[in-house]
């Protein structure tokens, strides 16, 4: 059962209130909307830990990551503004591409590190970056990288390029690679559902082999690897917090994306395969950085937030058949889907000096919000072209009493680059299909519009009913791609052509 909760209100905390709090931003990969049990009664598995940041602060039900695929929702996540307003209209990158993030975008490191903070990050990028030399013709590895996480606002960098399938499976630290792989590999057969696991042995040869590999890399050492290297850097500047100079650490777990492999200690801990395993492994490290915040009395003054960039692979349909544990809880579609359950995640934010314990709101918010918040929490003010999608979420820190939404509409976007529209309980597909437009017939409406409130599972295709209402919600995705920003400034210009294929409401010019 999903957990429904009361909505909040709006009152802005006084900036008395305002401190310069740590912030842990803990990302995971593919998890889905009832793959955390404090959203889902009816799970196979417990994770105390993701709860435990929710119970001890709060718990938003309505939280949206803003694409369903991870690349653009990194982006969205990191800019504060929505990734098909870039070049890249759908799909992911490889390992290797030309950075998403471009050179003066404000990102949330490079917004905190103007205010005096240290900032780093350990997991999986997948924004793309330079790598030396071509996939081909590998000339000399102890070039540094370019365009990665160091040159977008981290001090410290320590992780993967980006999912494994893609490739360059080396541990990177800062701007360099720090095994160069002179091995191949291509997926291997797992042991979960529909999976693929990438672990010796390698190859000296490419031959069939796409992935360049380095023969050290084991596909079930990465969680481990990445809380290690996040908590020996918090312990590099914890002395620095007390001088003044607070922290700013981000955690991409490549987990439960695949491959599905957790530790032997983990295996056949939950009810529901391999997949639940590693999800109750990733609590496990998402708790060593909770007890690294206790012991050492920095837990009160830390922000950490959690969150997904997507619904659940669509593996969900086979564990909902084998375990009855449904990942997208009882929500439509998953990854890759305009349906809810391809973009409404985890959403949880801890920060005992601020927000009391045991809060709820059910206000729609995204991702993309963040850069807002933080900027609003350390009063920064944000130009015309920075985070042009983001909202503040500090009013609902601390208020239960708005009379106005936390923010605009939201627009949510396929893995093929269509759209939706969600404002207030209303929410219109630009198309009809969960991941690109459904041949319409003869007397079909040519959207979808549903009413959440009454509707979750978005069964009721009200279009035919309420069409004031599509034209409304029609009117407002308009300005907002037309205008280059959901939020209140000047109009700023999408980066390339104006019009593109998906914007298929929209007259092409």
């Amino acid at each position: 059962m999903i957990v429904a909760i009361a909505a909040c209100n709006k009152v802005t905390p006084p900036n008395s209130a305002k401190q310069h709090p740590n912030i842990i931003l803990i990302y995971t990969d593919d998890q889905g909307y009832g793959d955390a049990s404090c959203y889902n009664d009816e799970s196979k598995f417990k994770t105390p830990n993701i709860d435990r940041i929710g119970n001890e602060g709060l718990i938003f039900t309505d939280g949206h990551c803003s694409d369903t695929v991870c690349t653009p929702s990194r982006y969205g996540l990191l800019t504060g503004r929505y990734s098909w307003r870039t070049l890249r209209k759908s799909g992911v990158m490889g390992a290797e591409d030309t950075c998403m993030i471009t050179k003066n975008r404000l990102t949330l490191a490079s917004l905190l590190k103007k205010k005096g903070y240290n900032t780093a990050m350990s997991g999986k990028w997948h924004l793309g970056m330079d790598f030396p030399g071509t996939i081909d013709k590998r000339e000399d590895w102890s070039n540094s990288i370019k365009d990665g996480p160091i040159d977008k606002g981290f001090d410290y960098f320590f992780g993967i390029a980006a999912s494994m399938n893609y490739g360059v499976l080396t541990y990177l630290e800062n701007d360099k690679v720090l095994e160069a792989p002179n091995l191949w590999t291509k997926k291997k057969v797992g042991e979960a559902i529909d999976d693929y696991r990438m672990m010796p042995p390698y190859d000296k040869e490419k031959g069939t082999n796409n992935i360049e590999v380095t023969a050290s890399f084991k596909d079930v050492n990465v969680l481990t690897d990445f809380t290690k290297k996040a908590l020996d850097w918090l312990e590099s500047v914890k002395a620095d917090v007390a001088k003044g100079k607070p922290f700013f650490l981000y955690v991409p777990y490549t987990s439960p994306h695949k491959p599905v492999c957790p530790r032997k200690d983990f295996v056949g801990k939950s009810e529901a395969g391999l997949y639940g395993d590693f999800m109750i492994e990733t609590d496990y490290h998402v708790g060593r950085i909770l007890d690294f915040l206790d012991d050492n009395k920095l837990s009160d003054n830390t922000m950490v937030i959690f969150t997904s960039d997507n619904g659940p692979e669509k593996t969900y349909i086979k564990r909902n058949e084998l375990y009855q544990h449904f990942s997208a809880g009882k929500l439509r579609g998953g990854k890759r889907d305009i349906y809810e359950g391809g973009h409404r995640v985890p959403f949880l934010i801890r920060w005992p000096a601020m927000i009391k314990a045991g809060r709820k709101c059910d206000e729609p918010v995204c991702q993309t919000d963040f850069l807002a918040t933080f900027a609003d929490i350390l009063d920064i003010p944000l130009s015309d072209n920075e985070g042009e999608d983001s909202y503040s979420l500090y009013p609902s820190f601390t208020s239960d009493n708005f009379d106005t939404p936390l923010r605009g509409p939201i627009i949510h976007h396929s893995i093929s680059g269509y759209f939706a529209i969600r404002h207030g309980p209303w929410k219109l597909n630009m198309f009809r299909g969960g991941t690109k437009p459904q041949k319409v017939k003869a007397g079909m409406p040519p959207m979808e519009l549903y009413h959440l409130k009454d509707d979750l599972k978005e069964s009721n295709n009200l279009y035919n009913k309420h069409p004031e209402k599509v034209k409304e919600l029609t009117k407002e995705i308009t300005a907002i791609v037309k205008n280059g920003r959901s939020t209140t400034g000047k109009k700023v210009p999408n980066d390339g052509p104006q019009w593109w294929k998906q914007l298929n409401w929209i007259p092409q010019p």
